[in-house]
């Protein structure tokens, strides 16, 4: 018997995820704001959200580039788990239409997710943040693994990875091209995300008030649990039947 998850899935027109940080611990990657989470702790006695702040950046990027050897630099060894890899499945057989996520880890595209919208960003490239040169991972990487700051070319600027930092507004396209798809989806899926960062926060509230309907898996409750036709705490088991229910399929 399909699950009730499935079935909602399967009678969508047009499916979306949402995903945060949450997803990634079933692969081994702390989350941000659980009680140990990467903001439970501190870098160098300095709260690790500011160490990701921009103003820190300007003045302090080795900070970062020491703080992230074991979060941004170690991430070929965590592997996408079940929820990328269903979620990939489901876009495969045209059952999800894209996934916009708080992540950047990459893992959605390592399990083969191609419409991936990264609202946060990622280190798949760089820019210097005085003279706003690009550079790409491949040239860039090098020096960041060995806890190094990659200093400008051209002009001798840090050079920082694509990563939203606190103090940095978010992509307006990708931001104006996530409000008109929400707001066209039949079904919005949110995973693994405490609904608390803005403005990505507000999306399931777009695809709510446009008609559609909201699924939320959380291990917590979030503000908008209200809105959901089917809410759930256990993202582990939800998936490995979504997993089942595909085989059979």
């Amino acid at each position: 018997m399909k699950s009730e998850l499935f079935k909602l899935i399967q009678s969508s027109e047009y499916t979306l995820f949402f995903t945060g940080a949450g997803i990634s611990t079933l692969s081994g990657i702390p989350d941000f704001r659980s009680a140990n989470g990467i903001y439970s702790k501190k870098w160098h006695n300095i709260p690790v959200e500011e160490v990701l702040s921009i103003d820190c950046f300007r003045q302090h990027p080795e900070l970062f580039y020491e703080w992230a050897q074991d979060f941004v630099y170690s991430a070929d060894k965590f592997a996408p788990n079940v929820v990328h890899n269903v979620i990939a499945e489901l876009e495969k057989r045209n059952l999800c239409h894209g996934v916009y996520t708080q992540n950047i880890d990459r893992l959605h595209q390592r399990a083969g997710s191609k419409k991936v919208y990264e609202l946060h960003g990622s280190a798949a490239t760089y820019h210097c943040i005085n003279c706003h040169a690009a550079f790409p991972a491949t040239q860039i990487d090098p020096v960041a693994k060995q806890s190094k700051v990659p200093y400008c070319p051209h002009c001798h600027g840090p050079i920082k990875p694509d990563i939203v930092f606190y103090g940095e507004m978010l992509n307006e396209n990708l931001l104006a091209q996530a409000d008109k798809e929400l707001s066209q989806a039949d079904l919005l899926i949110v995973l693994g995300s405490s609904l608390t960062v803005y403005p990505a926060a507000a999306m399931p509230q777009i695809t709510y008030r446009s008609g559609g309907k909201v699924v939320i898996i959380n291990a917590q409750p979030t503000q908008f649990d209200q809105l959901a036709v089917l809410r759930y705490s256990d993202l582990s088991t939800i998936f490995e039947q979504l997993q089942t229910d595909l085989n059979g399929a």
